[in-house]
């Protein structure tokens, strides 16, 4: 049966992401439609589509008459869009607050305690990308405005990672990845909201800073 477009362009996603993740695709990298026509057997079309989303998520950037690049962030950039994250996020998680359940609650609960058991068994670091996401993301389900969600991911969902998340994965222990997620969760439970706004404004203020250090770093010791 035929795949549908959509169907391909979740295929090219997938495809320039996890490029991106082993290092094929660096910052800076040139993103050519015809090379992924030809890696993936399907026609440019849904290539377009693809770096669309991605043009949106922040990991790909258009330059007029050059062509479709790798996002590529220096640490101000990075100190600016962990910042600017952070506003959002606290902004419009606390906009929402009376909207969360208790189930919600519960999830996000779930979450942390997974993040302590992994940290508590000595399990790779790794492992905590996917719960992050899935917490943010519950964050994210009460949110009704789809403009200030798409700015809340944009500025630092999607770029730690991927673009930084070999970078991403340093910032800190799990233990204390755990502590900065059960802050958010009691903040919320409590239903302060200016509590709630610090603890989420603060997290990726934090994050923020240490990952712009990393890089800085990372760039002074390449030759």
């Amino acid at each position: 049966m035929e795949l549908k477009k959509q169907t391909y362009t979740d295929l090219v996603v997938t495809y320039i992401k996890r490029s991106i993740l082993d290092g094929t695709y660096k910052p800076g990298t040139k993103v050519k439609e015809l090379v992924i026509a030809k890696k993936l057997s399907i026609s440019r079309a849904p290539i377009r589509e693809a770096l669309q989303i991605l043009i949106k998520e922040g990991l790909v950037v258009w330059i007029p008459q050059k062509g479709k690049f790798i996002t590529e962030l220096t640490p101000k950039q990075i100190r600016d869009s962990y910042f600017t994250g952070g506003i959002l996020e606290a902004a419009a998680v606390c906009s929402v607050i009376q909207k969360y359940t208790l189930r919600d609650i519960k999830k996000l609960e779930d979450i942390a305690e997974k993040m302590r058991l992994i940290s508590e068994n000595n399990e790779p670091i790794e492992k905590i990308a996917h719960l992050d996401d899935k917490f943010h993301k519950i964050l994210f389900s009460r949110m009704d405005n789809e403009l200030l969600l798409e700015f809340c991911t944009r500025s630092c969902q999607g770029i730690s990672k991927f673009l930084l998340f070999k970078y991403w994965i340093q910032l800190y222990s799990i233990e204390e990845v755990y502590w900065r997620h059960k802050v958010i969760v009691d903040a919320l439970k409590k239903g302060e909201v200016y509590e709630l706004e610090a603890c989420i404004r603060n997290h990726y203020l934090d994050a923020g800073k240490r990952m712009a250090e990393i890089c800085e770093r990372a760039m002074q010791d390449t030759p």
